[in-house]
């Protein structure tokens, strides 16, 4: 069994900052793809970046510049560093992991999500 957990959202005013962090932990075999992906109220889930097991990154044209996502292998845990906040961040802000549970097993994860609210 792998679990995914998040922490680090809450409330910050625009211009602010926050760090996300989440950590896998159970069987894992190795680790292919970390994500961060966001959903606000009314809307869909959307993928914000992305971290392969290279280290390539990837984000959303609306975050680049302003987020970085990073990665500690030994621990198993993806973080993400937003700075410069809207309005607009505001969203339940989700984990996701592609791993290998064996040598030949791939699965697919989530956390439980975890709330950043952006405001004055």
């Amino acid at each position: 069994q792998v679990q995914l957990v998040e922490s680090g959202g809450g409330l910050v005013q625009p211009g602010g900052s926050l760090s996300l962090s989440c950590a896998a932990s159970g069987s894992i075999f190795s680790i292919s793809r970390m994500d961060w992906y966001r959903q606000a109220p009314g809307k869909q889930r959307e993928l914000v970046a992305t971290i392969i097991s290279g280290g390539t990154t990837m984000y959303d044209d609306s975050v680049k510049g302003r987020f970085t996502i990073s990665r500690d292998n030994a621990k198993n845990t993806v973080y993400l560093q937003m700075n410069s906040l809207k309005p607009e961040d505001t969203a339940v802000y989700y984990c996701y992991a592609n791993l290998r549970i064996d040598s030949l097993r791939r699965r697919d994860y989530w956390g439980q999500g975890t709330q950043v609210t952006v405001s004055s």
